[in-house]
C-alpha cells in the first residue's frame, strides 16, 4: 500500500519541521508549504491525502485556505486539520465551519496529531 501523502503548512520553520518529522517517522510521505498561496498551489499539483494547516500566516490565513479548498470541487474531499495557536472556542467553531475536519491547538501533543491523521488520511 502506498504511503499517504500529507501536506504540512506552517510559516514557522520549527513547527513545520516538527510536524513533518513526526509524520515522516510514522511512514507518511510529507510535503511542506510555508504559506497559504504555496499551499493552494501544492494541493493542486501534489493531491495530498490530508492537509495539516496553521491558521496564523502572512497573506492567506489558514481559515481562508480551508474555505477555498473545501469549496473547490477538485479539492473538497481532502480532509484538513487546522493546527494553530488560536485556542478560543469561537476560533475552533469558525475553523470547522470553514470546512476543517479537526482543530488542534498548539503545542500539539504528538499522539493526538498522529491519531487524528490516522483517522482522516485516505
Amino acid at each position: 500500500m502506498p504511503a499517504h501523502k500529507i501536506l504540512v503548512v506552517d510559516d514557522s520553520p520549527t513547527e513545520r519541521h516538527f510536524i513533518a518529522d513526526l509524520l515522516a517517522k510514522k511512514g507518511y510521505k510529507v510535503i511542506t508549504a510555508e504559506n497559504g498561496q504555496e499551499a493552494m498551489a501544492k494541493v493542486k499539483i501534489e493531491r495530498p491525502s490530508l492537509v495539516v494547516l496553521d491558521v496564523v500566516m502572512p497573506g492567506q490565513n489558514g481559515f481562508q485556505v480551508t474555505r477555498a479548498l473545501s469549496r473547490d470541487p477538485e479539492t473538497q474531499s481532502i480532509p484538513i486539520i487546522l493546527c494553530t495557536s488560536k485556542g478560543n472556542e469561537t476560533d475552533r467553531i469558525w475553523g470547522l465551519r470553514q470546512g476543517a475536519r479537526e482543530y488542534l491547538v498548539k503545542p500539539v501533543k504528538p499522539e493526538e496529531l498522529l491519531a487524528r491523521v490516522a483517522d482522516l488520511a485516505h
